[in-house]
């Protein structure tokens, strides 16, 4: 059977990659829905190609081969089997409720619903029998490595590379450039999450969506360095046994294995490692001081209430204004910690509670900034 794939964030490097699988699996996948931002170029190209029922993207743009439908309803539409959700940012949140309510099965590549709203999906999610397949190499890994075992995990260990400037001193840190910032040494991504990469803020969020998505308790998951990205996470058992999902650093095999589980697809496009080759593997412990954000992240995440949505939302903002060069990379985290610090959180939150934080955040956010008194 042909299952029918609602991407929503096409054009981003999570949507290309997905729509990259389907090239190889035409008889397996089809399209039926795209939406994207602004670039209306690309999506034009990819509605001529997959030839999608829907089409949507923001402002005027119109597809004479396709019908409008908004992405909330996309999300939520009888045809769609299941619903890639690529878009970057807070703003997924209601595409995800969307998709959840109507019992969909969901890739999720979005960390900001899950981290904000994590409770309130799982609990959605039981209710409709929703599900939730994760994009991110990382939870993947673990989902891969849980495949078959009967017994529950003990202890959840996450790789992140490190980013480019896992090595730099406070100095070094201070000029760092949106450019510099921008070249991740071993993925391809978007602009949000490679900022976020590089502060660690990207493995902090990450820590929150495993806890919701394996319900692990925060402490018995770990983040470890891992600069050659070959070894996407751990798994440790009761017996102390451990399992690691590894290969090279390419988002497409996360990927196809949200749209194909509980099937493994021969995919000769998709590189395979050579462990000969690979040489050493390095592993080391985060230093929280070259990276305030990921402590600023378990600290929001363990806290929980409306607090992961305000650090979601604010770690948007700043991210936007360091590419916009209003402030610079050290300045990412303090600015964070200032909008958390300020926030009063509810402490068991509705979806309109959420959105509302997240809002908060981001206006706050700004003001911060431009009140020029931040950092010191």
């Amino acid at each position: 059977m042909v299952t029918k794939l609602a991407i929503l964030g096409s054009t981003g490097s999570i949507g290309t990659q997905t729509l990259d699988v389907v090239r190889r699996f035409p008889d397996r996948l089809s399209v039926v829905g795209l939406s994207a931002g602004r670039n209306t170029r690309l999506l034009t190209q990819q509605a001529e190609e997959f030839r999608p029922r829907f089409v949507f993207a923001a402002g005027d743009f119109v597809c004479p081969s396709s019908q409008p439908l908004s992405p909330e309803e996309m999300a939520a539409h009888p045809d769609v089997d299941i619903v890639v959700v690529a878009l970057p940012g807070s703003a997924a949140i209601t595409i995800v409720m969307a998709a959840v309510r109507a019992g969909k099965t969901i890739a999720l590549a979005n960390k900001e619903s899950l981290v904000s709203a994590g409770e309130i999906i799982a609990t959605e999610a039981a209710r409709t029998g929703a599900v939730l397949h994760p994009v991110d190499s990382e939870h993947s890994a673990i989902w891969q490595c849980l495949a078959g075992e009967s017994s529950p995990p003990t202890r959840l260990i996450l790789t992140a590379s490190g980013g480019p400037f896992r090595t730099y001193n406070p100095a070094e840190l201070s000029t760092v450039s949106p450019a510099e910032a921008l070249r991740h040494p071993s993925w391809r991504m978007g602009p949000k999450v490679t900022i976020d990469s590089a502060t660690l803020l990207n493995k902090g969020l990450e820590v929150i969506e495993a806890h919701h998505l394996f319900r692990m308790p925060y402490d018995h998951i770990e983040v470890v360095i891992h600069p050659q990205s070959l070894v996407h996470s751990l798994v440790e058992f009761g017996d102390g046994a451990i399992k690691a999902q590894l290969s090279p650093p390419d988002m497409r095999l996360p990927i196809q294995y949200a749209l194909s589980y509980p099937q493994r697809w021969d995919n000769s496009a998709l590189p395979r490692l050579d462990l000969t080759r690979a040489g050493r593997l390095d592993f080391e412990s985060p230093d929280y001081a070259r990276f305030p954000c990921l402590p600023l992240a378990l600290e929001a995440g363990r806290k929980g209430g409306t607090y992961p949505a305000v650090l979601c939302a604010a770690g948007e903002q700043a991210v936007a204004l360091f590419l916009a060069g209003q402030i610079k990379f050290i300045d990412i985290a303090p600015l964070i910690e200032k909008v958390l610090t300020a926030h009063q959180a509810t402490a068991q939150p509705q979806i309109d509670d959420v959105l509302a934080a997240g809002q908060w955040a981001q206006e706050t956010a700004i003001t911060t900034a431009e009140k020029g008194i931040l950092f010191c």
